[in-house]
């Protein structure tokens, strides 16, 4: 399974992005409430709240209790409990972007994305009474995609300090931060620190992105409002909540949205190209031609755009164009396992099976599901079963 990512998602093909997670200008302007529309949807069909996203459960509690008291109790508080969560042996975390979870689903499953995993952590934290903060690191989105939807994932970690009254007593460092992604992928990294109530909005704001990728539109919109109500300068909820109404056929009020998230960040390419797709289906060609524009110039190409062009070419089978635009994709975004994958099988359909195993084992590197893990490793056996004599 590949190293741990951060997770923020901006959804996109066709136009449609919605920034999830970790990443986000805050808006500065007043929050319209107009911009909500209670009316236009269904009840949600699951409990949508935030209230337990940092709750301990017995299990946790009995974790620190117990499990690892005697570390605590050596090690210190700060410097134990870092110990814990960075040696495998023991809460044995595994990187998978299925679903966002709470404190207590990420513990009792040992998995999670980078957000669940800090969500957990904190939680851990808190309960030792530790001080803790939140730092959104600046990197390059990386991105993903479900269906017609494309996900823009950026990152986010926890500083852990030693509580004051330990300063003269405890061995504790501080600060420590603990970060999910690995130490060369962060090193230089330009962090600025976030509050909880937009971490909890994150939080709320991907379970709204993970919805949409299934069809649930009306859970999308209550957990867009959840994430709102956290944290109404939190420019990706306001971005993905356009997305619910343009994937609800509510197209006017989705221009407001996109509009409201520009007015705070108007290099925001994600509610650009929402904005772009939705002037055109409301007929303002000209405005639509304009943010066009306005895009092109911040973005040239597309995420997936050489992509899906080889996707094309593999069906007109020119294998040879396709290995190129698959290629292209790989040098500005290798950490994406789709692009290792197709370019492993152009290589296969030219013949070339090395270099076929080589992105086979890429893509089986950089998978972020057990599920995606699983696949590759299958292909990757009958590979290399066709190379035997």
């Amino acid at each position: 399974m590949r190293t741990l990512r951060g997770l923020v998602s901006s959804l996109a093909w066709s136009g449609l992005l919605a920034l999830v997670g970790c990443a986000g200008v805050p808006i500065a302007a007043p929050v319209p409430v107009q911009l909500f529309h209670d009316t236009l949807f269904e009840a949600p069909t699951e409990p949508v709240s935030t209230a337990d996203v940092f709750a301990l459960d017995d299990a946790m509690r009995r974790y620190l209790a117990v499990d690892i008291a005697y570390q605590l109790r050596t090690r210190g508080l700060q410097e134990g409990l870092v110990e814990a969560l960075s040696r495998r042996q023991q809460l044995k975390l595994e990187y998978d972007t299925t679903r966002t979870k709470n404190a207590a689903e990420t513990f009792a499953t040992r998995s999670g994305n980078c957000l669940s995993l800090v969500i957990m952590t904190a939680a851990l934290a808190k309960e030792l009474r530790l001080p803790i903060y939140y730092g959104s690191a600046v990197l390059d989105d990386a991105w993903s995609r479900s269906g017609d939807l494309l996900f823009a994932s950026g990152h986010v970690n926890l500083t852990i300090s030693r509580r004051l009254f330990d300063a003269r007593t405890s061995r504790d460092r501080s600060p420590m931060t603990i970060d999910f992604l690995p130490a060369e992928d962060v090193r230089g990294l330009q962090r600025r620190e976030i509050a909880e109530a937009t971490v909890i909005a994150m939080y709320a704001n991907n379970r709204a992105a993970e919805a949409l990728a299934t069809g649930r539109v009306d859970d999308a919109y209550a957990w867009s409002r959840e994430a709102l109500r956290s944290d109404p300068g939190f420019a990706g909820a306001w971005n993905t909540l356009g997305v619910v109404y343009l994937r609800h056929g509510n197209v006017a009020e989705a221009a407001p949205v996109f509009e409201h998230v520009l007015s705070g960040d108007a290099g925001n390419t994600p509610a650009l190209s929402n904005l772009v797709q939705t002037y055109s289906r409301l007929g303002r060609s000209e405005e639509a031609a304009a943010v066009r524009q306005r895009l092109v110039a911040l973005e040239p190409f597309a995420p997936f755009h050489f992509f899906h062009l080889g996707l094309q070419a593999m069906q007109r089978n020119d294998f040879a164009a396709a290995r190129g635009l698959f290629a292209r994709e790989v040098s500005r975004a290798d950490y994406h396992h789709e692009f290792h994958y197709w370019l492993g099988v152009a290589d296969w359909r030219l013949g070339d099976l090395a270099a076929a195993q080589r992105q086979l084992t890429l893509a089986l590197d950089n998978s972020t599901t057990r599920h995606q893990t699983e696949l590759y490793a299958a292909k990757l056996a009958w590979l290399k079963s066709r190379r035997k004599p």
